[in-house]
């Protein structure tokens, strides 16, 4: 008998879960309160695959955990570009560059001509930086709907505007609402971050560049049409009002740092949200009153959220 599951929320966290229940021959139907898929955290996210990187702040077990997800999303949005994860640090903060070093691995050092030749437009500006070869990106405003088209493709339904989809017509429910599940799941948080999207000339990024800096490090991932996602501030509230100056102005101030072009950018976009998070911020699956959360996403979503949904589905194929 073909099991029916309701998957709730339909960010990262919930369209991976929905998408890998559909391949294992479930009933899915993914409901989502907003008015459109991604309409939460995961549509404002930076989109990097960054296992080895994430690892110098992480627990040990991000990495472990963390590496099937790489190959999933090759095979699930054709668009994710595997070309690395540079490292980067101005000449002040050069020892953050040798700290992050000791704390990774799978990186090499690159000198100045290394670097030249994986970032043109950043020649003669850096000295050194660590490449992390085997790292990815994606966009997620167009990977979340390439998710919900495969759902579609494999017989799945999406239903928007959805806050009190009724459960108990349904054989499993999934809740991966981010924040939202909060009320229900004990010891969850908000850590709030911002970001800028940015149109940039004279630039030309072909990877993600992190820039390390003792109080604020920052990435840029670069998107189409000379677009540059820059985030983000990490800072401990449950504040989801507008990005606020201070923050907007050290992420521009870093960016331009990186490269003087940033500072004729044209900003798109500004936005502000809050990373669903646990108190060791590390992604977990709970079951709690019948319910699998799915939650604590942190700034590990898109890294994470793949695993989770196997084991999701093995849970679940397992009762």
């Amino acid at each position: 008998m073909t099991r029916s599951v309701l998957v709730r929320g339909a960010g990262v966290a919930g369209l991976c879960c929905a998408v890998t229940l559909a391949e294992r021959g479930m009933r899915v139907v993914l409901a989502e309160s907003g008015a459109a898929i991604g309409s939460g955290a995961s549509w404002k996210a930076g989109g990097m695959l960054a296992p080895w990187c994430e690892a110098e702040t992480a627990p040990p077990a991000l990495l472990e955990q963390a590496l099937p997800s790489l190959e999933w999303w090759r095979r699930h949005v054709p668009e994710t570009v595997f070309a690395g994860t540079l490292v980067l640090a101005l000449g002040r903060d050069g020892g953050e560059l040798a700290r992050m070093s000791r704390r990774t691995a799978e990186h090499r050092w690159v000198d100045g001509a290394a670097l030249a030749a994986l970032e043109p437009d950043l020649a003669d500006r850096f000295s050194r930086g660590l490449f992390f070869e085997g790292e990815a990106h994606l966009d997620p405003r167009r990977a979340l709907p390439a998710l919900a088209e495969r759902l579609h493709a494999l017989g799945g339904t999406v239903l928007l505007h959805q806050a009190a989809m009724p459960s108990g017509v349904f054989d499993h429910v999934v809740d991966a609402r981010g924040f939202a599940s909060e009320p229900v799941l004990p010891g969850l948080r908000g850590v709030r971050g911002e970001m800028l999207l940015l149109r940039v000339s004279g630039v030309t990024l072909h990877r993600p560049i992190r820039l390390l800096h003792p109080r604020f490090p920052l990435y840029l991932v670069p998107r189409e049409n000379g677009v540059v996602m820059l985030g983000a501030t990490m800072i401990e509230s449950e504040d989801q009002g507008r990005p606020r100056v201070r923050s907007v102005m050290e992420l521009l101030s870093a960016a331009f740092a990186l490269h003087p072009a940033f500072g004729e950018a044209e900003i798109l976009e500004m936005s502000a949200d809050l990373r669903p998070s646990l108190a060791d911020n590390m992604p977990r699956v709970q079951e709690r009153d019948g319910v699998l959360h799915v939650n604590g996403m942190f700034r590990h979503g898109f890294l994470m959220a793949p695993v989770l949904a196997s084991e999701v589905c093995d849970r679940i194929a397992g009762r």
